[in-house]
């Protein structure tokens, strides 16, 4: 069973999902891939996986930092997807990395001796966690803004508003 939430950021809502104690999806409205792997009817009841995850986000929202997020991820995907996402975690608040950064530590994991930056891009994109496995942080080379399953607008938000929070603290 799925439970649900929304949650009212200042991006517009984004739709929180849990499975018992693991968090599945948080997805902004409309966003590409909305609701990906998720074929069940959601309940929109009383969940505290959920209700931690939207905590975290009035913390995220509110400019903290330090967030460390310890609610458990439970991604749906790719076993490649998800080795994806895994080195997404580790790219720090207000950091970025490039597809060809990741591209590069994925064929380190896997022992090959080159994985293409576009593969990594198609995985990033399918990303069911938003912002938590941090997406946004990901550039194109040289630092360009490409791609991203909520919006260029979206990604260009979150990655300013980051910015200004890391000068101001």
């Amino acid at each position: 069973m799925f439970y649900a939430k929304y949650y009212l950021s200042p991006l517009g809502k984004i739709l929180v999902v849990c499975e018992s104690n693991s968090l599945v999806g948080l997805w902004f409205e409309n966003q590409k891939y909305y609701m990906a792997n998720i074929n069940e009817e959601l309940v929109f009841e009383n969940s505290q996986v959920c209700n931690r995850a939207c905590e975290w986000l009035d913390r995220y929202f509110n400019g903290d930092i330090n967030s460390t997020c310890d609610i458990k991820l439970c991604p749906k995907g790719t076993s490649f997807q998800k080795d994806v996402w895994k080195q997404l975690l580790k790219v720090n608040y207000g950091e970025t990395k490039t597809y060809g950064e990741i591209a590069d530590l994925i064929a380190q994991q896997y022992n090959v001796e080159r994985i293409s930056p576009r593969a990594i891009g198609h995985a990033i994109g399918k990303n069911p966690i938003s912002i938590i496995i941090p997406c946004h942080r990901i550039l194109g080379k040289n630092g360009n803004l490409t791609g991203y399953a909520g919006g260029l607008e979206t990604k260009k938000w979150l990655l300013s508003f980051e910015a200004k929070n890391i000068k101001s603290k």
